[in-house]
C-alpha cells in the first residue's frame, strides 16, 4: 500500500491547475498544467489498505490501482508502467479521456473526496513516454495466422496490439483518412492531443502492426474477400449513427450533427483545408445535448470565435453530490463543469426544443424551445413557457443510436439488435465462423475504457480461436455491464 496514514494526513483532493481560460482559448493545446511531481505522490500516498479494492470493480480493465498507487508514492515511476500496462494498452488515452469510474468506486470516497486515481494514471505513463520506458514489444515468433480488424478506435488500436504481441499478423483497416477512429477526429486537441496517439501508433508499427487507412470495408474490398484473405476478422467499427431530433425546420441550413463539425475542426487542426467548413466564427452557437460530445462543440465553438454559446438539456440538472438512489460503490450522474464549461456561454436545463425557425433563405435563425415537464413517465414540452433563442449553427449532440448497418448486414449478414448493436455472444463471436465484435459496436456507445477492454477480451477468444487456448487477459465478457442500482 502506499503512505498507511496518507488519507488522514492529506485529506484534500489536489489536481493539477487548468491554465487561464483567455490563455487556452487562444490555441488548442490541452487545458491542465503540468502537474507537480510532489502533489501527485501526496494524492497517491491517500490510497488505502482497504482491504478489498472496489476500484477494481469500477475499472473494466482492472487496473491495479493501488499497487501503482503505491510505486507512485515511493518514486518508482519504471515500475508504476509496468503495472499499469499489465492491464491497459493506452494509460494516456485513459488518463485523459475516461469518467474515472474507479473514483466512483474508490473506499476513501464514502466519506473523504476519491483519491485522484486518473490524474496518477496520467502522470505515470507522462513520465514514462518521457524518460524513454516506453519501448516496442515484437513478439517472440510468429504464429503464421492473420487477423483483420476493421476500426482503428481504441477497441480496433487494443485488440490488435494483442494480437500483434502473441505472434499474428494482424491489418488494421480505417475508412478515413488517418487511422485512430474518434480518437483521431472526434476529441478535439484540448482534451488530448494528437502526439499522443501518434506515439502509440508509432510503437505499434514498430511491434508489426500494419495500418491500411482511406480502405473501407464493404466498398473497397468486401467483407467476404476480407474472410477470405484473413483468418479472422475483428469488427471494431464503432457506433457513430447519431441520434437525429425529428422537429419543424430540422432541414434547414445551418443545423448539424456533433460529429460532423468536430471533424472538420479536427481536419483543421491536422493541417487539411477543408471547404465550406462549418465554423462557428462570428456566429450564436445552440448546442443540444449536455454530454461529453456536447462539451466538446462547446469548447471547440469557443476557440473558433462564437458570438454566443448556450447547450440545452431536455432533462433536469445533475445533483452536485451522489445521491441515495445511486450509492456507493455506483457510479453517479453528477452536475459536472468540465473545462468547456469554464470557457463561457450558457447552460440550460429542462429545455425542451419546440422547432427550429428560419430565415426566407432556409437557414436557422432561432430555435424555439419550451420547459420541460414530466408527464406519464415521459418529457414532453410544457405549454405557455415556450421562447425562442437566436441560433446561426445548431450542433446535436445527443448521443448515438448503434452501429452503421450497410454492408455488415448486407454483406456479412451480421445481425443487430435493439438498441442498434451487432449481436453477439459472451466470447465476441458472432454467428459467422472467425467473425468477431468489439467495442461500441457491439455493446452500444460506452466508454474508452470499456472499448479498451473490449478489445483486450476479444483478441484472446481471437487467439484462442486460432491457436486452440489463449494466454492472453479477458478482462471483461461482452455481457458485463456496470454496477447500477
Amino acid at each position: 500500500m502506499a503512505d498507511p496514514r496518507g488519507f488522514i494526513t492529506v485529506p484534500e483532493r489536489e489536481l493539477p491547475p487548468r491554465r487561464p481560460v483567455p490563455l487556452r482559448l487562444m490555441d488548442w493545446k490541452e487545458v491542465y498544467e503540468q502537474g507537480d511531481p510532489g502533489v501527485l505522490r501526496r494524492q497517491a500516498g491517500r490510497c488505502m489498505d482497504c482491504g478489498i479494492p472496489f476500484c477494481h470493480q469500477g475499472c473494466p480493465l482492472g487496473n491495479l490501482i493501488p499497487e501503482w498507487n503505491d510505486l507512485t508514492w515511493r518514486g518508482e515511476g519504471r515500475q508504476a508502467i509496468e503495472r499499469l500496462h499489465a492491464t491497459n494498452n493506452f494509460p494516456e488515452f485513459t488518463g485523459k479521456l475516461c469518467p474515472a469510474p474507479c473514483e466512483s468506486s474508490c473506499v476513501l470516497a464514502i466519506n473523504q473526496p476519491a483519491v485522484t486515481i486518473k490524474q496518477v494514471e496520467a502522470s505515470i505513463i507522462e513520465q514514462a513516454w518521457n524518460n524513454g520506458w516506453v519501448q516496442p514489444v515484437p513478439p517472440e515468433r510468429l504464429t503464421g495466422k492473420t487477423v483483420a480488424v476493421v476500426g482503428s478506435g481504441p477497441a480496433g488500436l487494443a485488440a490488435a496490439q494483442q494480437l500483434t504481441r502473441v505472434g499474428h499478423t494482424v491489418a488494421v483497416f480505417e475508412k478515413d483518412d488517418r487511422i485512430g477512429g474518434l480518437l483521431r477526429y472526434g476529441i478535439p486537441d484540448f482534451k488530448m492531443e494528437k502526439r499522443h496517439l501518434d506515439a502509440r501508433l508509432t510503437q505499434m508499427q514498430a511491434e508489426g502492426t500494419r495500418f491500411r487507412a482511406g480502405v473501407e470495408i464493404g466498398v473497397d474490398i468486401t467483407w467476404s474477400e476480407l474472410r477470405t484473405r484473413y483468418d479472422a476478422v475483428v469488427v471494431a467499427t464503432g457506433a457513430p449513427v447519431p441520434r437525429d431530433l425529428a422537429i419543424p425546420g430540422r432541414d434547414a441550413l445551418g443545423i448539424h450533427f456533433a460529429m460532423e463539425y468536430l471533424t472538420q475542426a479536427n481536419r483543421v487542426q491536422a493541417g487539411d483545408t477543408v471547404p465550406n467548413q462549418i465554423t462557428a466564427e462570428g456566429k450564436h452557437v445552440v448546442v443540444l445535448g449536455g454530454g461529453d460530445t456536447g462539451a466538446d462543440c462547446i469548447g471547440t465553438a469557443h476557440r473558433q470565435g462564437a458570438l454566443s454559446v448556450t447547450n440545452l438539456a431536455i432533462g433536469k440538472q445533475p445533483p452536485s453530490e451522489r445521491p441515495e438512489s445511486q450509492p456507493w460503490p455506483t457510479q453517479p450522474t453528477l452536475f459536472e463543469v468540465q473545462s468547456a464549461h469554464e470557457e463561457g456561454g450558457e447552460r440550460v436545463y429542462l429545455a425542451s426544443t419546440v422547432e427550429f425557425l428560419t430565415t426566407e433563405a432556409g437557414e436557422v435563425r432561432a430555435i424555439r424551445v419550451a420547459e420541460t415537464e414530466y408527464r406519464d413517465g415521459r418529457r414532453v414540452p410544457k405549454a405557455g413557457t415556450e421562447r425562442e433563442i437566436p441560433a446561426d449553427l445548431v450542433l446535436l449532440a445527443l448521443g448515438f443510436t448503434g452501429a452503421a448497418r450497410g454492408t455488415l448486414d448486407e454483406q456479412l449478414g451480421l445481425p443487430f439488435d435493439e438498441r442498434g448493436a451487432i449481436r453477439r455472444e459472451a466470447d465476441y463471436t458472432t454467428g459467422e465462423a472467425g467473425v468477431f465484435v468489439a467495442g461500441d459496436a457491439g455493446r452500444g456507445a460506452s466508454l474508452i475504457v470499456w472499448a479498451i477492454a473490449e478489445g483486450r477480451a476479444a483478441a484472446a477468444a481471437v487467439d484462442a480461436y486460432l491457436q486452440g487456448e489463449s494466454a492472453l487477459p479477458a478482462p471483461v465478457r461482452a455481457t458485463d455491464r456496470p454496477l447500477t442500482v
